[in-house]
């Protein structure tokens, strides 16, 4: 399905097992100048969906028209608040998970709180660019405040890697950089537990 935004159209893919209603939403995307067919972003799929819940793989307006880089924060973020809206309407009554990977984490992390999300994923967060360490993104992973941010990165990540105190959890997959070749049974089981648990609250 296409959602028409203040960036342009966004393209989104929703997954769900059955008809009856699901137990959460969760909203997924990617990074700068990926797609939603990264492995962990699928893997992370299948395994909200083998819950009982739906998710939305959100292709975002820049991507949609062929750009890799995603642009001003303020656009790309406008434009990721109206997609949650209009997911909302699609899926009613349940909560919304969000998330993504690296670019895409961002995002979901600084539109947490004004998206109502109950709780984000962030896989790969982009803790600074690459031999940039003093341009820390941290406060975007504090944005979200009371809304807890489960973090997953690889070791070997060159944007840098999360400390403990930087999120409700971090969890660091051994061996691997900023894409993932492999720890995608890991990247699940950090993560399963607190769609649970959001799912629940």
């Amino acid at each position: 399905m296409r959602i028409e935004t203040s960036a342009g159209p966004a393209e989104v893919e929703i997954h769900r097992a059955g008809r009856n209603k699901p137990r959460f939403l969760l909203v997924l995307t990617h990074g700068s100048g990926g797609g939603v067919d990264a492995k962990d972003v699928l893997a992370l799929r299948d395994s909200a969906v083998e819950m009982g819940g739906a998710v939305a793989l959100v292709t975002q307006p820049y991507r949609v028209a062929g750009r890799r880089a995603p642009g001003k924060a303020d656009v790309q973020d406008a434009a990721w608040l109206e997609i949650i809206a209009a997911l909302r309407k699609k899926v009613r009554g349940v909560p919304v998970i969000q998330g993504g990977r690296s670019n895409g984490a961002r995002v979901a992390c600084r539109t947490a709180r004004a998206a109502g999300a109950r709780g984000v994923v962030a896989l790969s967060f982009p803790l600074h660019p690459p031999g940039k360490p003093e341009k820390s993104r941290r406060e975007e992973l504090l944005a979200p405040g009371d809304i807890e941010v489960v973090v997953v990165n690889g070791a070997r990540d060159p944007f840098g890697v999360p400390e403990a105190a930087d999120a409700a959890e971090v969890h660091v997959i051994a061996g691997q950089a900023h894409s993932y070749r492999a720890g995608f049974e890991e990247i699940v089981a950090a993560i399963t537990p607190w769609l649970r648990r959001w799912s629940a609250s």
